[in-house]
Formats: structure tokens, C-alpha cells, sequence
């Protein structure tokens, strides 16, 4: 019979989760609401085995389909989700289950209050519910839990195992299963009294499903989710090119970078700007702005060709980048401009800031034959040179003009000015 068990437990995995990888496949065809709708559907299923429906397995353990099938697999399809769309999709079915389980409570709550009469055969008892509607409330709040710690784990683990992502899925699922299976077991066994031995097998069996469904997973999203007409990608770099929100955040890094110098290009100057200025309000702190010009630039294009005059700009716009915090900013403000925010930082220390700059562009290795570069900056720094961006950028544009006409190769502040 343990046998016996075993082959159905995997057959049930295999028609519960292929069944449910049809669905989602077809989400662009039936909406994503029917995958969600079939997902929700089985819940009440899988909190009624998980508390009274257990199965024997080999070394005298026993263990629920409703854990080691639903469940996990539950758990698997909500990481596909995220992995495919993102965490905002994902998190709509775990909302609408709980409130769907509260409501449930609620209602049969004002059932109680009902004159009820037998139905022929069997008795108006609502008792089950009591035990039920608890279970499944916390197993959902579980649910909520779980997820948010599969999100973290998953993204932790994705770029040191990025080779092998079937174990970065086991291995996410593996702890998380664990937590689960040790919060819900804790309320079975104190409202229903199930022994230890059913708490220990889900435990396995939820262990031996992950690894189940990581590969039934994996190769969905190598098989069927790898979208383009390029190469098909190996097996190892399917994460690469599936993960939607990792996608989406690569492609809006890119849309915010100057295509040549890679820093941030000229329209998200006012965006940033504006962003840092209103957050400085707000706490009281400076934000300085260092406007820079390349002196003498078009020297280099026209004595070395435009290649080499955008390689060095380019070893510029880095040399600029590395010598700043990371919470810093430099954007391309122009042909030859940048423009940098230093949020938090005085205009004294943005002046030492500028300085060092303008000495490290010097040292800059530069391709043969090109001439060593200087920098003219303008720095202003609110709230003392104004509030808005608009009297920031007209402070700092003004003495970067006196730097230039003085003779460039210098920095100007308000002391200067």
C-alpha cells in the first residue's frame, strides 16, 4: 500500500501541476483570473485533506496530499507568477484568499443565528466550520508569510546559483516548506490533535515535492517561457531572460542612461532633481550642484576624431562616477556637460568635492596622443543658493561661466562670486 501511495502522490502532482501550467500558459488567451480562480478553487480542498486526510508512506509515517500536493505546489505557482509577471500579480490571490477565508468566518457566523431545519438525512452542524475556518485563516496568513520569505530567499539565492536553477527553486521552496510545515502543523495538532509522526512526513514529503515541482518548473520555463526569436538560451540562463521584474528593471536602468557615457542623461535631471530637493526640504539637509564643462573638448574631436573623443568621454563621465559616493548622482547635461547632486553634502565640502574631481580627470588615462583634460565647475547648494531647481541650476550655471571666462581649469562657489 505505501507503494501504491507513493505512485498516486506522484501522479497527483503531475496532473495538479501540469493541469495548472496549462492555465497559466494560457493566461494571455483566458486572462491570468482563470489560473487565479482555479488556484483558489482548490483551497478549501487543500485545508480539508491537510486536517483529516492522511495517507500511509513507507517507514511508518504518514502524510496529507493536501500539504505535499496542494500546497506546494500552491507555493511553486505563486513563484511562477512572480518569476513571469511580478510581485504585485502575485500577491493578488494570497489577498483575496484571506479576505475571501475572513468572509467565509463572517458568514458563517450570521448562519448560526438561522432557525434551521434538518435536511433529510443530515443534521444542520455547523461545528466543522469552527475548526476549519480557523485553519484555513491561518494558513493563509501562513501563505502570506511564506511568500514574502520566498521573494527574499529566491532573489538571494538566483545570482550565487545561477547555474543550477532547479536547486535555487528546491532549495527556496525546501526552506520555506520547512517554516510552513512547522507553523501548521503546530495549530493541527493542537485543535485536532494530529501525532507527530503526520507533522514529521508532511515535513519529508513537502521536501520531496519541492524538488518535484523545481523540475517540473524549471523545464516549463525553459520550454515553454523562453520568448523571443534568438538562440534558444541554455537551461542556466533561463532566469536571465524570464524574470519579468528583473527585466523590467534592467530595461528602466537603461532608459535612464546616457546611451555613450552611461551615467544618467539629461532628462532625469529634472525628475532628480526635483526629487532630492523636495526630500531635503523635508529633512533640513543640503543638496549641492556641481556643473562641469570639459575644457577645450572640441579640441579633441577635431585634432582625434569623434571616436576618440567619445572614448574619452567615456573614461571621463566613468572617472567622474568612481570618484563619487553611491548616493550620488551625474547626469550628461550636455555635449561636453554633466551635472552632479550631491545630496546631504555642504557647500564647503562640495567645493573640496569639485576639487578633487577636476584633480582626478587630470590623472585620467587618456588613448595616446590625447591631452590631458581639465574641468571648469560652478557649484551651488541649497536651500543658501535657492529652493527650486530652477535657482540651483541658475546659481551654478552663473559661476561655472565665471570659471570659464577666469580662464577655465577652475572651481567657483559662492565665495567666488
Amino acid at each position: 500500500m505505501a507503494a501504491s501511495n507513493i505512485i498516486l502522490l506522484l501522479a497527483e502532482m503531475l496532473v495538479y501541476f501540469g493541469a495548472m501550467l496549462a492555465l497559466f500558459r494560457l493566461r494571455q488567451t483566458l486572462g491570468i483570473g482563470v489560473f487565479f480562480c482555479a488556484l483558489g478553487t482548490l483551497h478549501f480542498m487543500e485545508t480539508y485533506l491537510a486536517a483529516a486526510y492522511y495517507v500511509q508512506m513507507p517507514f511508518g509515517i504518514s502524510l496529507s496530499p493536501g500539504s505535499v500536493v496542494l500546497f506546494s505546489g500552491k507555493l511553486a505557482l505563486l513563484l511562477l507568477v512572480y518569476i513571469r509577471e511580478d510581485a504585485r500579480v502575485a500577491r493578488q490571490p494570497i489577498y483575496g484568499l484571506l479576505l475571501g477565508n475572513l468572509l467565509l468566518i463572517a458568514l458563517v457566523a450570521l448562519l448560526r443565528q438561522h432557525g434551521v431545519v434538518p435536511a433529510p438525512g443530515t443534521p444542520g452542524d455547523l461545528s466543522f466550520m469552527d475548526q476549519l475556518g480557523a485553519l484555513m485563516v491561518w494558513s493563509t496568513v501562513l501563505l502570506f508569510i511564506d511568500c514574502i520569505a520566498m521573494i527574499l530567499i529566491y532573489e538571494h539565492l538566483t545570482p550565487r546559483l545561477r547555474r543550477w536553477p532547479i536547486l535555487t527553486i528546491w532549495t527556496t521552496f525546501a526552506i520555506v516548506l520547512t517554516f510552513d510545515q512547522a507553523g501548521f502543523f503546530a495549530a493541527l495538532h493542537l485543535a485536532m490533535g494530529v501525532p507527530f509522526t503526520a507533522g514529521f512526513g508532511g515535513w519529508a514529503g513537502k521536501i520531496v515535492a519541492a524538488g518535484f515541482y523545481a523540475l517540473m518548473l524549471t523545464h516549463y520555463l525553459s520550454r515553454f517561457e523562453n520568448v523571443g526569436t534568438g538562440p534558444v538560451r541554455r537551461l542556466s540562463d533561463i532566469f536571465d531572460a524570464l524574470t519579468y521584474r528583473q527585466r523590467y528593471e534592467q530595461l528602466e536602468a537603461i532608459s535612464r542612461r546616457d546611451a555613450l557615457t552611461k551615467v544618467l542623461h539629461r532628462g532625469q535631471l529634472e525628475p532628480l532633481g526635483r526629487d532630492l530637493l523636495a526630500v531635503a526640504k523635508t529633512t533640513g539637509r543640503p543638496v549641492s550642484l556641481l556643473l562641469i564643462d570639459v575644457d577645450d573638448f572640441k579640441d579633441v574631436n577635431d585634432q582625434h576624431g569623434h571616436p576618440t573623443g567619445d572614448e574619452v568621454l567615456r573614461i571621463l563621465a566613468e572617472t567622474l562616477t568612481d570618484g563619487l559616493r553611491q548616493g550620488d548622482y551625474v547626469v550628461r547635461y550636455g555635449g561636453d556637460e554633466f551635472a552632479v547632486f550631491a545630496p546631504g553634502v555642504s557647500h564647503a565640502n562640495a567645493l573640496q568635492v569639485a576639487t578633487m574631481l577636476s584633480q582626478r580627470i587630470k590623472d585620467a588615462a587618456l588613448p595616446a596622443g590625447v591631452p590631458q583634460q581639465t574641468l571648469s565647475i560652478g557649484v551651488a547648494t541649497s536651500p543658501r543658493d535657492g529652493e527650486s531647481l530652477t535657482e540651483l541650476l541658475d546659481a551654478a550655471d552663473k559661476r561655472l561661466y565665471v570659471a570659464k571666462a577666469a580662464g577655465r581649469d577652475r572651481v567657483i562657489g559662492i565665495q567666488a562670486v
